[in-house]
């Protein structure tokens, strides 16, 4: 088996935890017909279904397209052979696979950036016919905001100012630091304020008030974007339909 890097190796030196994302990224593998121009998400679960999709093409000669939406993900796919393109070459794409950090049973609304790709993630997403969510039975949850933050890209010019109009939302924001301790960056060249709301009774709520906060680009609530999630677990994969709103 490949790994993430497209080095081999053995599946017994997996978690248990990622040995649930394999099996649903592998399921994932399935909806990908010949012809398809794909949108690639990231992070460590959509990680492993670019690894699966670049052994389907070695392998079977699968014939996609793929816009990845991160530099993290770009690289894995050129390391794999993926014949990459873009927005700018198509307006629409058919399937996109990517993960979630947090999945709202029912409605299957989304928690999504804390790989830092959210903003490049909530456009390919907002450009696709279909979008699948693939992730382990951990990210699942009766409320949003229960097990993680929300994730707010904003611009870095008056971050602060952005900062104090978040937490007059209740979100006690913190800006998030990289491994250096430096302000972390996102491929957009912006910064990420992760906003701690706790258990969202109104998600949709939520969303419309960061919709409006000047200085955010966008915001790590998915709402409405996913139809279906599939989740490797304990019992095997399920594959979970929208159930409410």
């Amino acid at each position: 088996m490949a790994a993430l890097d497209g080095r081999e190796i053995n599946p017994v030196n997996l978690s248990e935890q990622n040995q649930w994302k394999k099996a649903a990224a592998e399921e994932a593998l399935k909806l990908v017909e010949d012809g398809m121009v794909l949108g690639l998400g990231t992070g460590s679960t959509a990680a492993f279904f670019v690894s699966a999709l670049g052994r389907r093409i070695a392998e079977d000669g699968l014939r996609i397209t793929a816009v990845p939406t991160s530099v993290q993900t770009e690289t894995q796919a050129h390391s794999l052979k993926l014949p990459l393109t873009s927005l700018a070459q198509h307006a629409q794409i058919d399937l996109t696979i990517d993960g979630a950090d947090e999945v709202e049973l029912g409605t299957l609304y989304l928690i999504k950036g804390h790989g830092g790709a959210l903003l490049r993630e909530k456009i390919v997403a907002a450009a696709s016919k279909r979008m699948v969510v693939i992730a382990d039975e951990s990210k699942l949850v009766e409320r949003l905001g229960s097990l993680v933050s929300v994730p707010i890209e904003v611009v870095r010019f008056g971050w602060q100012a952005t900062g104090r109009r978040l937490t007059e939302l209740g979100g006690n924001p913190s800006l998030r630091l990289g491994s250096d301790k430096k302000p972390y960056v996102t491929d957009s060249g912006n910064y990420i304020m992760d906003c701690a709301f706790g258990p969202i009774e109104k998600p949709k709520e939520i969303a419309h008030h960061l919709d409006h906060v000047v200085g955010a680009v966008e915001h790590g609530l998915f709402l409405g974007y996913t139809q279906e999630v599939i989740v490797g677990g304990r019992e095997g994969v399920q594959t979970l339909k929208k159930t409410g709103s």
